[in-house]
């Protein structure tokens, strides 16, 4: 097997020339990637049904084995993402500002590829076109790391995209995929800094704790997503109904899910009567309040632990508070910075709430689950970054660049 570092090498070299390649070339390899996607899934799906049925031996849960799967839905809306990051504005060479000093000195900031991008990610293997597309189309070479779970889905469909790359004249090496699912290989592949420019994890907390403590080149946490929906005391109920059966009941194993209800004690009996049957099968723990409302025969007592974790599944904390100061606090005690919604009639309330918590991305008056870069009309994301810098939110293309001060001047010198 390549060893990690001679991987990292190759990805190096064809980010060199990804950097320069023109749009055009760029949007081919991209179009021939999706079409090769839909002609060859019937051997993507192939190897998906054999990391599903490994999976599903070894007691995998549910819920992981969703986010495994793929079906030809799957890989049509993977091409499908492909085609709509082709259709973005190129980033590569965007001239984000320029200014003449009075020395006659055009200086301008100019948007250019980070190099490398790698990612290393758990068990979806939409991730590898995801990721490929957009590293791509914004200049860079993906260098991929994905789960034992799924290496012969992941190794069938970077077959697959390296093939489009040589079809469009590019380097098939702009996509590298590690198959080495080794934890030694991570650690090393999270250390890689003579070929790594930027590193983006994609799973859960042990992997997030792996990138803490072992990585030693630059990365960008795509972080839990203990996102909570707050219905004030002015909210439309029945509007406040339907968002918190989106936001936890659409698809509870992404990160974009709610996991927290928090309920302005002069709705909470209301909106509780008619929401409760409604989340039918989601397992629902609160505080001593929201216990009282509901009754202890149909919801559990809540723990710290419960109101700050990401459950990732059909299961719901709620807090009832008499404030909108109590329900930014319980935010802040228990967020995890990704996205937080208010449902509210009331301007100043959403503005305060919009002003006072802290995370990537605040809603106001819809689901939680638009914190998407397909929805916020970025194509297919990288990931959210719960961090600040450099990016915050769902990474779409211009996340993927950096910038560099291109100087031009009439022959003047410095005194």
């Amino acid at each position: 097997m390549t060893s990690i570092a001679a991987l990292g090498s190759r990805a190096k070299q064809a980010s060199r020339h990804v950097a320069l390649a023109s749009t055009a070339s760029k949007n081919a390899a991209l179009t021939a990637a999706a079409d090769l996607l839909v002609e060859r899934s019937p051997e993507i799906l192939d190897a998906n049904v054999a990391d599903v049925a490994y999976a599903e031996q070894q007691g995998t849960s549910a819920v992981v084995v969703d986010r495994l799967r793929l079906s030809h839905a799957r890989v049509a809306s993977m091409a499908a993402g492909l085609r709509q990051v082709v259709a973005l504005p190129d980033p590569v060479g965007e001239i984000v500002a320029g200014w003449t000093r009075p020395n006659g000195l055009l200086i301008e900031r100019v948007r250019v590829p980070l190099g490398v991008v790698a990612i290393i990610y758990e068990n979806r293997p939409n991730v590898t076109s995801d990721a490929f597309g957009l590293c791509l189309k914004s200049g860079n070479a993906a260098f991929l790391r994905g789960s034992a779970a799924a290496i012969r889905s992941n190794t069938a469909i970077a077959g697959v995209l390296r093939e489009a790359l040589v079809k469009a004249g590019l380097p098939d090496d702009a996509l590298v995929l590690v198959e080495d699912t080794s934890h030694e290989a991570a650690i090393e592949f999270m250390r890689l800094r003579e070929s790594i420019d930027c590193l983006i994890p994609r799973g859960g907390p042990s992997l997030i704790a792996a990138i803490l403590e072992h990585a030693t080149v630059p990365y960008v946490i795509d972080g839990d997503g203990n996102c909570h929906v707050y219905v004030d005391a002015s909210a439309d109920l029945d509007m406040a109904h339907d968002i918190v059966v989106n936001a936890k009941t659409q698809r509870p194993s992404v990160c974009n899910a709610a996991e927290s209800l928090v309920v302005h004690d002069a709705v909470a009996a209301e909106l509780l009567s008619g929401l409760v049957p409604a989340l039918k099968g989601v397992e629902l723990v609160g505080d001593a309040r929201a216990r009282a409302i509901v009754g202890d025969d149909r919801m559990g007592e809540a723990t710290a632990d419960d109101f700050g974790r990401e459950f990732l599944d059909l299961k719901l904390s709620v807090a009832v508070v008499p404030s909108l100061d109590a329900a930014v606090d319980h935010i802040r005690t228990y967020g995890s910075g990704h996205t937080e919604a208010i449902v509210t009639r009331d301007l100043a309330s959403a503005r305060r709430f919009t002003r006072e918590v802290d995370a990537a991305v605040v809603v106001v008056n819809a689901s939680t689950r638009f914190t998407d870069g397909e929805e916020f009309g970025f194509g297919a994301e990288i990931g959210i970054s719960t961090q600040k810098l450099h990016a915050r939110g769902p990474m779409g293309l211009r996340e993927l660049t950096t910038v560099k001060y291109i100087v031009t001047g009439e022959g003047q010198v410095r005194t």
